[in-house]
């Protein structure tokens, strides 16, 4: 039995109920919706998608997950993707999936409401090929998972971390290994997200969690507190401030 996959939520096993089954599906309309008039009005084909699937507002963050999501011209009119890693609940392994808007946003979220960046048209036109290629997918993926690992470290990899240095294959820049997709996103200015996380917090979730460690941190930054990792506010901050992408765009029922 393959098990549950998770990334930007909660781990826990409980079905769904139909009102969360109803208002996934209501956020999964309304993103379509929202993403077809785009690429009737701007010829949009990619975006960078995030979920809040938990609640980080304690690190005054919004959003916990995000992927690449492509409209899939093949599957027939008005067909999105999107491509992300989930983690596989109570392991430190993860693997890359494509799946709908509907089974994206068919969980149990902490708020209803998705954001979105329109990648710069130039990308969008390169990332295209990647999207649809199951190797490219694959190529810089690493299946060892830490939910907060190191943005500058190949000894895990977390959904968001796999988002963006995916994103580098699509650059002139040459990329062949995680190291030099990493080089490609500090030359363009990408700050991960600091979080201030105490001894306890951090022994505690080593302890806890499969999915968390902290070993590939530089000492002098994991023992003064300094957690820096991947988040989808940061991804967001990056790509406008870069020009790669455009201010975010919001959709929520709440």
């Amino acid at each position: 039995m393959v098990p549950a996959a998770y990334a930007g939520r909660s781990c826990e096993e409980r079905p769904l109920g139909v009102e969360q089954i109803r208002l996934g599906l209501d956020m999964a309309m309304r993103v379509r919706q929202e993403l077809e008039a785009a690429y009737a009005r701007d010829g949009t084909e990619v975006v960078v998608l995030a979920r809040a699937g938990q609640d980080l507002s304690r690190y005054g963050l919004r959003y916990s997950h995000l992927g690449l999501a492509y409209r899939d011209a093949a599957a027939g009119e008005g067909v999105w993707r999107v491509a992300h890693k989930l983690n596989a609940c109570g392991t430190a392994e993860a693997a890359v999936y494509r799946q709908g808007l509907g089974e994206f946003f068919l969980d149990d979220l902490w708020r209803q409401q998705a954001a979105w960046s329109v990648l710069d048209a130039a990308l969008q036109k390169r990332l295209l090929p990647v999207l649809r290629s199951d190797e490219a997918l694959a190529r810089l993926h690493t299946r060892a998972y830490s939910i907060v690992s190191y943005p500058w470290a190949t000894r895990y990899q977390q959904s968001n971390q796999w988002a963006i240095e995916t994103m580098a294959l699509a650059q002139d820049f040459p990329v062949a290994t995680r190291m030099q997709a990493q080089a490609w996103l500090q030359l363009r200015g990408y700050e991960p997200t600091v979080l201030q996380l105490g001894p306890l917090t951090r022994l505690g979730g080593r302890i806890s969690a499969a999915n968390v460690a902290f070993d590939d941190h530089p000492n002098e930054k994991r023992f003064s507190d300094r957690i820096e990792t991947v988040t989808a506010d940061s991804v967001f901050a990056w790509l406008e401030r870069s020009r790669l992408g455009a201010r975010p765009v919001t959709v929520g029922l709440d």
